[in-house]
């Protein structure tokens, strides 16, 4: 393209005609000026059609763009670009609440575009780290091992790790649609972000909001599996910036909920692929933290603002392997993660959740007296105690036989059976408080005599202990 191809036009401004190369989701153009990473730029095909892109990467005077939505159609003469001078933004507003919206905020409901004077670039920074408040007080998804074992507190980065074909989804709709706050005076809303899907999930998830009568407090962003793949990485950056205005501005506690991250990253890698970036571990870049951090770093809560931003990031391991890089980068970057087993799914277990693997690491911080309950991390720690024992027993009646356990060994057994079918299962519609599984833990936990209670205090045993 040579400084000829530089037109001005009445109606957009200045833009390059003509364009040096295309490659999968990506256009190169060259001969540029005043180009930065990351602005927005109107596609014009020469037939009346735009698509929107941003810039990927730049130098002095060439860039390479990724396109929101096909390049089909585009030819290296009659393609016409304009940058706008600014990064993809939004107009941030409660107005989005109750609305469904594609992966770069237009809405795809039929309804209107949101108003509002807030436009803020979707590229937030993460939170400074001087500036944030540690996060307290527990938020209740009325799913008793989550809530009782795993707690997620408020400000804090929960990923659940998955594996493909397992109920996540469902999983992840079951937690929207009860999720809440304790205290009634605050105002807790959900951004639900969902990646890659198929169209019959996607109706799934609106679906089971609308019938339970929760969308009008959750701000919705679907990007399906045949939509742009670049789509996909502004999806959880679009989610987060309206996240951000809802929890800082108009001080709301925001559950973020992103499905399935896995999907994110297969499109972050294979963008790479397509600008012929050298490949790390498994083919993903070698940013591939950095980008992850990127988006989990902004969750938390900051000193003076009354709102939060809590996040759970659902990710699919790729093989069941909770060591592939995706899983394994996030491990480092969040505080705990919750595990669906396969063998509890196999077992009829729902939610599938694996208690030893998984863990809260800020639980403690939103348990205890005047948060839950003064018993809730004794009571916990026991339940561990004890169906760690029941594992032992698992094993050993395998080899020797049932008959040769002993009288205790059974009534562990009776235990496990109960705390597997009533407290770690429960239905996909089922909303229990943390009143009512502190009080079915200890139901299940006093199966067990008292002698074998060795983490709770007497005083306290003698309160909650469920005569049988």
């Amino acid at each position: 393209m040579t400084t000829e191809n530089l037109m001005p036009s009445p109606d957009w401004g200045i833009h390059y005609k003509g364009i040096s190369g295309l490659k999968g989701p990506l256009i190169f153009i060259n001969n540029i000026h005043n180009v930065a990473y990351n602005e927005l730029a109107e596609i014009h095909d020469g037939k009346g059609n735009v698509r929107l892109g941003r810039v990927l990467e730049c130098g002095n005077s060439s860039a390479v763009l990724e396109v929101f939505g096909e390049t089909r159609g585009l030819s290296r003469e009659d393609t016409a670009i304009r940058f706008r001078g600014s990064p993809l933004t939004i107009n941030a507003s409660r107005d989005w609440l109750g609305r469904i919206f594609n992966g770069i905020g237009q809405p795809i409901d039929g309804g209107k575009a949101p108003g509002g004077s807030t436009n803020l670039n979707i590229n937030g920074a993460a939170i400074n780290p001087c500036m944030r408040a540690y996060p307290q007080e527990f938020i209740q998804t009325g799913i008793s091992s989550i809530d009782g074992l795993n707690t997620l507190v408020r400000g804090q980065k929960l990923p659940l790790f998955s594996c493909p074909g397992l109920p996540h989804d469902e999983l992840a709709a079951q937690i929207t649609r009860q999720a809440t706050v304790v205290n009634d005076n605050e105002e807790f809303v959900i951004v639900f972000a969902a990646m890659g899907i198929s169209h019959d999930t996607g109706n799934y998830f609106k679906t089971s909001f609308k019938e339970s009568g929760v969308l009008s407090n959750v701000v919705m962003l679907q990007n399906f599996a045949d939509d742009p793949s670049v789509e996909r990485l502004v999806t959880p950056r679009t989610a987060l910036t309206i996240a951000e205005y809802l929890a800082y501005e108009q001080d709301m506690h925001v559950l973020v909920i992103l499905t399935d991250l896995t999907s994110y990253c297969e499109a972050l890698r294979e963008v790479a692929s397509a600008k012929g970036e050298i490949p790390s571990r498994k083919g993903y870049p070698g940013y591939l933290y950095s980008d992850l951090s990127s988006l989990y770093e902004r969750a938390g809560r900051i000193k003076g603002r009354k709102g939060s931003i809590t996040q759970i990031p659902i990710i699919s391991m790729p093989n069941d392997d909770i060591t592939h890089p995706i899983p394994d980068l996030t491990g480092f970057i969040t505080e705990g993660q919750i595990v669906l087993g396969r063998k509890e799914f196999n077992d009829g277990m729902y939610p599938p959740i694996n208690i030893f693997p998984s863990l809260s690491r800020l639980m403690k911080d939103g348990i205890g007296e005047g948060l839950t309950r003064d018993d809730h991390n004794p009571i916990v720690n026991q339940l561990y105690t004890f169906f760690a024992r029941v594992r032992e027993i698992e094993a050993i009646s395998a080899v020797v036989g049932e008959d040769e356990l002993s009288d205790l060994d059974r009534v562990y057994l009776i235990f496990g059976e109960h705390f597997k079918t009533r407290f770690l299962s429960q239905q996909n519609h089922e909303n229990r408080t943390i009143e009512e599984t502190l009080n079915l833990a200890w139901d299940i936990a006093s199966i067990l005599p008292k002698s074998e209670f060795q983490r709770i205090d007497i005083k306290m045993l003698e309160k909650r202990y469920v005569q049988k």
